[in-house]
């Protein structure tokens, strides 16, 4: 809870960067931790904020869909959890706006090397926080501030109703 905390701090400093940043986004039996929708396009966040080892390095290794973190494999690979967390926003944004937004999977570990090995692709950023702006940076601009507009508009309505039917309950 507290790296969702810490991260979410950090990222609402890309507001002054044109992005709108969303925290804890409820989705059917799960939740997104972090959404960013901005120049660069829409991004779901998932954060690993996993103890490091005791001895060794703290080091996690991408190599295609799969992960280690320190010398483990983890049990559940979040990187397809990061894949289906944006298909989900992807197909939630485009049902509600009526326009066909993407929606990008990002994989945060706040405090670990982060190292991109043979086979990785760019379909799931696996990062350092702290890597994340210059790798948004680095993008094309993708969505103007019309569009940025109308997908928050519609995330933020998304939000409040899923908040209000919790309440209900």
């Amino acid at each position: 809870m507290e790296g969702e905390r810490a991260v979410g701090q950090f990222l609402e400093r890309l507001r002054e960067s044109g992005y709108h940043v969303f925290h804890d986004v409820i989705g059917t039996d799960f939740n997104i931790d972090h959404v960013l929708i901005g120049p660069a396009g829409v991004f779901t966040i998932e954060t690993k904020t996993w103890s490091k080892p005791l001895k060794g390095e703290a080091r996690v290794i991408c190599e295609g869909d799969s992960l280690r973190v320190g010398a483990l494999k983890p049990d559940r690979n979040p990187i397809i959890q990061a894949k289906a967390q944006a298909a989900w926003l992807k197909q939630l944004l485009s049902a509600s706006t009526g326009k066909a937004y993407t929606a990008r999977a990002v994989l945060l570990f706040p405090g670990w090397y982060v190292e991109q090995g043979r086979g990785t692709t760019r379909e799931v950023w696996v990062l350092e926080p702290k890597a994340l702006p210059a790798f948004l940076g680095k993008e094309p601009t993708v969505l103007e501030k019309e569009n940025i507009a109308l997908a928050s508009f519609h995330l933020s309505r998304f939000v409040r109703e899923e908040e209000r039917r919790r309440a209900a309950l």
